[in-house]
C-alpha cells in the first residue's frame, strides 16, 4: 500500500478536509487572523482535538507548497489512527495478554517507523503516541515501518499519563526504559504489559515515569551510555518476548 502525507492549503480545502472526516495531524494558522472562515476552520479543528499552531506569514510561506495558503495550512495523516480499545480487543481475540508500546516524545519519523516495525515483529498489539511533541503518521513513518503500519494499529491520545492510568484499571502493568532503572533481566515482564519508550534526549518524562510500575535499564558494556530510541525499544521488547516464551 502506498501512503501519501497530504499538505492541504487554502481555506475552503482545509475546511472541507475537516468536514469530510480526514485525519488532520496539525493545523497552521496565520497569527492574528480571526475572520469568519478562519474561525470556522479552528472550530472544526477543536472539535477533532487537532493541534493548532499560530505562526507568522514567513513560516506559512515556508511550509506552503503552492504559495496559496490563504493564511491556513494543514497536514493530513498518511494513515488512519486506531483506538486503544481496538488494541485490547485484538489481544483478546488472539487469546493473548495485551502488549502495547507507548512512546513519549518520539519526534523523529524514522525512529517512529522503526519502532512500529519492531512492535509488529515482537507481536505487540499496538502503539500509542501522544498528540503533542510527537511525530505523526507521515509517509516517512509508513515507509520506515516496512509495511508494518498495515498490520500494527497506532493510536494518538491527548494525555499519555491518563491513558496509562486507564489501562492500569484494565489490568496492564507498565515498564519504562531509563538508564537509572533496574536491569531488565531482573524484572518480571510477563503478563499484560505496556512498554514505555522516551526520546533520546530527555528520555521518559517525569510525569509518565511516575505512572510506571517498573523502570528497566539495558546493561551497557561499551564506552557510550545510550542507545537509539528504536534500538532500545527493540532490546526491551524482545526481553518481554523471551519471558513470554519461557512462561
Amino acid at each position: 500500500m502506498r501512503y501519501e502525507e497530504l499538505t492541504i492549503e487554502g481555506r475552503n480545502a482545509v475546511l472541507e478536509a475537516f468536514r469530510s472526516g480526514k485525519t488532520i495531524d496539525r493545523l497552521f494558522v496565520l497569527d492574528g487572523c480571526q475572520d469568519g472562515p478562519v474561525k470556522s476552520i479552528t472550530r472544526e479543528a477543536r472539535k477533532q482535538d487537532t493541534i493548532i499552531n499560530y505562526v507568522s506569514k514567513e513560516r506559512l510561506d515556508q511550509l506552503s507548497e503552492t504559495g496559496k495558503h490563504q493564511g491556513v495550512l494543514a497536514y493530513a495523516a498518511a494513515y488512519k489512527y486506531a483506538q486503544v480499545e481496538d488494541m485490547l480487543r485484538a489481544a483478546e481475540e488472539k487469546g493473548e495478554p495485551p502488549f502495547l508500546f507507548l512512546l513519549d516524545g518520539i519526534e523523529d519519523p524514522h525512529n517512529l517507523g522503526a519502532i512500529i516495525r519492531t512492535a509488529n515483529l515482537a507481536g505487540a498489539h499496538g502503539v500509542i503516541i501522544p498528540k503533542r511533541r510527537a511525530a505523526g503518521l507521515t509517509a516517512t513513518v509508513a515507509k520506515t515501518s516496512a509495511g508494518a503500519l498495515n498490520y500494527t494499529p497506532v493510536a494518538k491520545v491527548t494525555n499519555l499519563s491518563a491513558t496509562i492510568e486507564e489501562l492500569k484499571e484494565r489490568g496492564l502493568w507498565f515498564v519504562c526504559a531509563d538508564m537509572g532503572g533496574e536491569s531488565m533481566y531482573r524484572l518480571n515482564l510477563k503478563g499484560p504489559i505496556g512498554l514505555v519508550i522516551g526520546n533520546e534526549g530527555e528520555g521518559v518524562s517525569r510525569l509518565v515515569k511516575e505512572k510506571c510500575d517498573m523502570v528497566a535499564s539495558i546493561p551497557m558494556k561499551g564506552d557510550i551510555d545510550s542507545l537509539n530510541a528504536s534500538v532500545a525499544a527493540g532490546v526491551l521488547a524482545y526481553e518481554i518476548v523471551r519471558q513470554r516464551e519461557i512462561g
